[in-house]
């Protein structure tokens, strides 16, 4: 009993971990859009898509507010998006896109991450021709048809249309033509549940159990710092 209640308090602080991680990567999404386009969300397409988002991963209401009203204060952060790349061991590729307020810093922990996790980091254009950067949305399936659909956002940029494990459809686009299907699937009214950039490798690496462990130990440690929004890479 003794074992399984530290199993659960373990599953649930992993939980927890991941969820203030969240919050703490949209709040910065925030606080960059707000900064860009304004507080208004009806004319910032970039901050509607930040609520979305955290309305997708269960952000409160009173946090969004917080990030809001933060990013129009005197002394707001100012938040310098920077993608830094290089290699795990083994030959994975990985891309680490970053918000800070002090690149310096951040150079010198993502540097020593890669370093300490046997990988290297590489200059710009190592490994970012490895990936796709595409827009991807995830919406609700209920009344919808997937041929349907497909048909009326060809014309806004879709570029693969499918399905995820909890049975929403997800949408991608070439990352140039984002903002099309964002005002396509608002003028049809169609919720949405997250809409992101992401990246999407070309090729992929398989490696065997003990070799991925390796490679995943960097990417959790990376994961982990604070001035990490996302982190990529081509293991299968």
């Amino acid at each position: 009993m003794g074992r399984i209640f530290e199993v659960r308090k373990a599953t649930m602080f992993a939980r927890w971990d991941r969820m203030a991680k969240q919050f703490t990567r949209i709040g910065k999404e925030i606080v960059i859009a707000v900064k860009a386009g304004g507080p208004e969300p009806a004319t910032n397409p970039a901050l509607r898509r930040c609520f979305a988002n955290a309305k997708g991963v269960g952000m409160p209401k009173d946090r969004v507010e917080a990030a809001i009203k933060r990013s129009m204060g005197k002394d707001m952060t100012n938040y310098e998006e920077i993608v830094y790349e290089g290699y795990a061991p083994h030959g994975v590729a990985v891309l680490v896109e970053t918000a800070t307020d002090n690149p310096t810093r951040t150079v010198a922990n993502v540097r020593m991450h890669f370093r300490k996790g046997d990988g290297s980091l590489g200059n710009s254009g190592s490994v970012n021709f490895l990936f796709n950067h595409l827009g991807e949305f995830k919406i609700k399936s209920e009344g919808l048809n997937m041929e349907d659909l497909e048909l009326e956002l060809i014309d806004f940029g879709l570029e693969e249309i499918g399905e995820d494990s909890e049975g929403n459809i997800v949408l991608r686009t070439p990352f140039e033509e984002f903002g099309n299907m964002t005002k396509a699937l608002e003028d049809k009214k169609i919720e949405v549940i997250t809409a992101e950039l992401t990246r999407i490798p070309t090729t992929t690496v398989e490696l065997d159990e003990e070799q991925a462990k390796d490679v995943l130990e960097l990417i959790d440690k990376l994961e982990q710092d604070e001035d990490v929004q996302k982190v990529y890479h081509n293991l299968r």
